[in-house]
């Protein structure tokens, strides 16, 4: 776990804490869909949607809405394979949340799923991949399910025209700031540093994630030591440690609100496991 100075805005902690600001978080938005947002809802940061009882959960980075469009913005400085049956799951939960609420299918909003990955997610060199519906045998023909996904390519950002958007990607990709935007999100970033809600918060979660740790480590070695010293390290570890990782990634997703993602990560548990039993 990463000290706190040394958070930057695309850390997953950070980047929730600085877009709680709904100004930011709008004009941010603004840059990234080249649209022009009156008013959003206030974000809803970590928000968990799920379909039914027994469905996988996901837990968005930045959910919001405007008046006839819904947002999810996810922050990615590693690579992640399968990101296209990743936003396909996130466009269904989107979906089925808005049905929940009471929406007939034929209003649903427009959504739009955007990734900004610190480096080239499908390596084309491109700074940014839109993908919509349309018909393979005539793009002309489009599906109308109001349906787009934006993903920006930050490593790129020399190729970008836009002087904002260019800014904006320079800043995700190498923490340079160059303009007003970019400039407020560097001191955002720093001001929640100072924030000693956030610094103990932070820090208990760097604690409970070593201790959650060294517990894990006993109790696979235990287990070991009563198979026999010759298997003891590798089974305790791969079976005690295995099935307590999950146990604990469900600990920090549902006590601490972090993604299963990265919950699975940090605590070394298969993803599939912890979204089986979320």
């Amino acid at each position: 776990m990463k000290p706190i100075d040394d958070l930057t805005f695309i850390d997953d902690y950070m980047f929730g804490e600085v877009m709680k600001n709904k100004e930011i978080c709008k004009e941010v938005l603004e840059r990234l869909t080249h649209l022009k947002i009156r008013d959003i809802e206030y974000p809803e940061l970590q928000k968990s949607l799920k379909a039914g009882y027994e469905s996988h959960g996901v837990r968005l980075d930045v959910y919001v809405r405007d008046s006839d469009k819904v947002y999810d913005i996810e922050i990615q400085n590693k690579h992640y394979v399968d990101l296209g049956k990743r936003t396909r799951f996130y466009q269904s939960l989107i979906d089925a949340d808005c049905l929940i609420r009471g929406t007939d299918y034929k209003k649903l909003p427009e959504s739009i799923i955007i990734f900004i990955c610190k480096d080239d997610p499908f390596g084309r060199g491109l700074q940014k991949y839109s993908f919509r519906t349309v018909c393979a045998e005539s793009d002309s023909v489009e599906f109308n399910d109001k349906c787009q996904k934006l993903i920006y390519n930050a490593s790129a950002w020399e190729q970008e025209e836009d002087a904002g958007m260019r800014a904006f990607l320079q800043f995700v990709s190498r923490n340079e700031a160059s303009d007003d935007l970019t400039d407020g999100l560097l001191e955002s970033v720093a001001e929640v540093k100072r924030n000693e809600i956030f610094r103990k918060e932070y820090l208990s979660m760097g604690v409970w994630e070593s201790d959650i740790r060294d517990a894990a480590l006993q109790e696979g070695e235990e287990k070991g030591r009563q198979e026999g010293y010759s298997r003891g390290v590798e089974y305790g570890l791969a079976k005690g440690q295995g099935q307590k990782a999950i146990e604990d990634a469900l600990i920090l997703v549902r006590d601490f609100n972090v993604p299963p993602e990265t919950a699975a990560e940090k605590m070394g548990a298969q993803l599939d496991a912890v979204l089986a039993a979320l």
